[in-house]
């Protein structure tokens, strides 16, 4: 049996980047170490994978003294899986970097794919500064094994993009696309190149131009598709931080069918000729929770929340089962960005005790990674400071938007807690000065212009400037329509409802508050269903509709019974604590509260 799975075990070509130890043992006097290797692969792809077993079996390598190259090899196998299945950080770190000082210009391969391992591991741990190093001494000596050249420059410009050094990115990012050019592979530098070193209004011509040359692309099916997916993810988060959720759906469309595409392909039916053909930006696996996790953010921004609900659901079990064989920081950050998109939801949708519990989930992923949380601090503060507008901690929410980041995105929130305090003048005509959609707004996002209108109308409402306020809705309906912007479309109908309604214009009145209950319940976003309620029982009262007004009267108590039980819940949990981390990390534990601190009455 062990012969059998050695043999199998060797016989599989590995590739590049496996760590399988194809190739690094041969003759009958290393039989010893083959059953060793054969037997930690029977282990390693158990179900559930035998992680122990297979790392004693590597482990047992070690000891007989083996040849160098062997020896070099066992430690990335050995790194490989303490770093993929283990949280065992420390002693992953120590095999890849011996295997990362390996000299046998044979095995050079091994020597690049424990540093590209090895600085993944540093930057999980927030060491980037020594990660970028190692892999600039790797790309150094890596110009002729294409394969690894690709990788690991792409792997070093991610590294600067995430850091926000988008100089560096495209430097590098410009290497690879001359290189990629001469070994005419690799195009997946020139796409995001083309992308990253062009300013956003001259985005879309050049998005035209990049799906021309994916589609005239000639390579392996495989290949060929992987490219696809990369440029459509490319131009669906485009749209979508530009906040034009209409504008994407053709191209939301043809990434959900080519992952369709993808998945029904073997890798191995057709293995290209070019070694450097064989980099993939992302294992298919991973692709198509990518693809769910940009169709829950589409669903998100358009108001479609229970379609982000039920692709949430699909990804989560999805990474689920990766997780059980693979512990890559990428499915922890997809996770992250999951249960981000869907805590917006929860809040939009009147479930803020659930909500509450998955910014705790949150924190608990952050709270393993250092890295995880450096890049999603501000997002955790930010889903804080929603939550405590919702359940009326006002004080909380705005200690809470410190951070600059997506300051856009806060400033319009805050603004709306300064407005419902009504007591805030100073900081208030400070905040609508940075978000005035009508000079020189600095951000080019189509929804969170269209949200700036309708704060402005908000604030004229208040001030009792009628007119003026009807003129910003309009310009916020008019832009929410243009990019299915439904949640924007139903506060700003409901809210152009009450001023009719103040204004005594019932009629008007009345054709603004039905369809933002429609759309209202078709989200569903409880708050402007409580709003519109309210509305329509005040108007049929006012025209005589006693039958109606008693309807509505019912669907608004109904509403806020809803809302009085979740908030109570949510401001009894102990997670709600966290209201009142402001700095540093993620807090470990929570103590209960006695009770909700704000009455529905204030929240109302």
């Amino acid at each position: 049996r062990t012969a059998e799975i050695s043999c199998a075990a060797e016989a599989s070509g590995p590739g590049p980047g496996s760590g399988s130890g194809g190739g690094a043992a041969g003759g009958g006097g290393e039989s010893w170490y083959l059953a060793l290797l054969g037997l930690a692969e029977h282990f390693r792809t158990s179900s559930p994978p035998k992680v122990r077993l297979c790392v004693h079996c590597l482990q047992a390598v070690l000891p007989r003294k083996p040849p160098a190259r062997m020896e070099a090899r066992t430690h990335l196998q050995l790194g490989s899986v303490l770093y993929h299945h283990t949280r065992n950080g420390e002693q992953a770190r120590g095999h890849l970097e011996k295997a990362v000082s390996v000299g046998i210009p044979q095995f050079e391969d091994v020597k690049f794919e424990a540093a590209s391992l090895l600085s993944e591991l540093y930057c999980q741990e927030n060491s980037v500064d020594t990660a970028k190093p190692l892999l600039r001494k790797a790309i150094q000596i890596s110009q002729q094994t294409p394969y690894w050249h690709c990788r690991l420059l792409f792997q070093l410009a991610q590294l600067h993009t995430l850091e926000k050094d988008l100089v560096s990115a495209c430097d590098l990012l410009g290497v690879g696309a001359e290189y990629a050019r001469v070994h005419k592979t690799g195009l997946c530098f020139e796409l995001q190149l083309l992308l990253m070193e062009r300013k956003l209004q001259e985005v879309h011509p050049l998005l035209t131009l990049c799906g021309q040359i994916v589609e005239n692309w000639q390579g392996n099916p495989i290949q060929k598709e992987s490219l696809r997916v990369f440029f459509l993810v490319l131009q669906v988060t485009h749209y979508l931080d530009a906040g034009q959720v209409k504008s994407v759906k053709p191209c939301l469309k043809q990434l959900q069918q080519c992952i369709q595409t993808i998945s029904t392909l073997h890798d191995d039916e057709i293995l290209p000729s070019n070694p450097a053909d064989l980099f993939h930006w992302l294992p298919k696996e991973h692709m198509c929770v990518l693809v769910y996790l940009v169709t829950v953010m589409h669903s998100m921004q358009a108001g479609y929340l229970e379609k982000a609900q039920k692709y949430t659901d699909k990804a989560l079990m999805q990474l689920e089962k990766l997780k059980m064989l693979d512990c890559s920081p990428i499915l922890s950050s997809f996770q992250v960005i999951l249960l981000e998109h869907i805590i917006m939801c929860r809040l939009v949708t009147g479930h803020k005790a659930t909500a509450l519990q998955e910014i705790s989930q949150v924190c608990q992923l952050c709270q393993q990674s250092p890295r995880l949380f450096s890049n999603h601090a501000a997002q955790l503060h930010t889903l804080l400071g929603l939550y405590c507008i919702s359940v009326n901690c006002m004080d909380n929410a705005e200690a809470l938007t410190t951070h600059q980041e997506l300051w856009a995105f806060i400033v319009t929130n805050l603004a709306s807690v300064y407005i419902r305090e009504g007591n805030r003048h100073q900081e208030l005509y400070s905040l609508l000065e940075r978000i005035n959609p009508d000079h020189n707004f600095p951000v080019s996002s189509h929804c969170l212009r269209a949200a700036a209108f309708y704060i402005r109308g908000l604030f004229s409402f208040f001030q009792g400037r009628y007119n003026e306020a009807k003129r910003f809705l309009r310009e916020t309906l008019k832009m929410s329509n243009a990019e299915d912007l439904n949640r924007l479309t139903a506060c700003s109908l409901v809210l152009l409802g009450h001023i009719f309604y103040v204004l005594g214009n019932h009629r008007e009145s009345n054709n603004m508050v039905v369809p933002a209950m429609q759309l209202a319940s078709k989200i569903p976003d409880m708050s402007v269903q409580l709003w519109s309620s309210a509305l329509l029982r005040d108007l049929n009262k006012a025209c005589g509709n006693a039958m109606d007004a008693h309807e509505a009267a019912q669907m608004h108590q109904n509403f806020s019974q809803q809302l009085l039980q979740d908030h109570i819940e949510a401001c009894s949990l102990p997670e709600h604590n966290l209201i009142t981390w402001t700095d540093g990390p993620p807090p470990v534990q929570f103590q209960a509260q006695n009770g909700p601190t704000t009455s529905l009455a204030s929240l109302l």
